[in-house]
């Protein structure tokens, strides 16, 4: 359960990173390119990542 964790909060993690990059207009190819507002979207979601990673560290099941 804890390995399912890790990995999800990574995914998680992955996306937010995507997301911020698209924002910035440093990955074409999507409606988000460009768009400040994934930016912050994305570093939203890699906190969300990040918080996951810890929570999953710290369990012990």
């Amino acid at each position: 359960m804890r390995l399912i964790r890790f990995v999800l909060a990574l995914i998680v993690l992955g996306l937010g990173a995507l997301w911020s990059l698209q924002g910035l207009g440093l990955v074409g190819g999507s409606f988000m390119t460009g768009r400040t507002q994934w930016v912050y979207i994305g570093l939203i979601t890699m906190l969300v990542g990040i918080v996951g990673l810890r929570w999953a560290n710290r369990s012990r099941i």
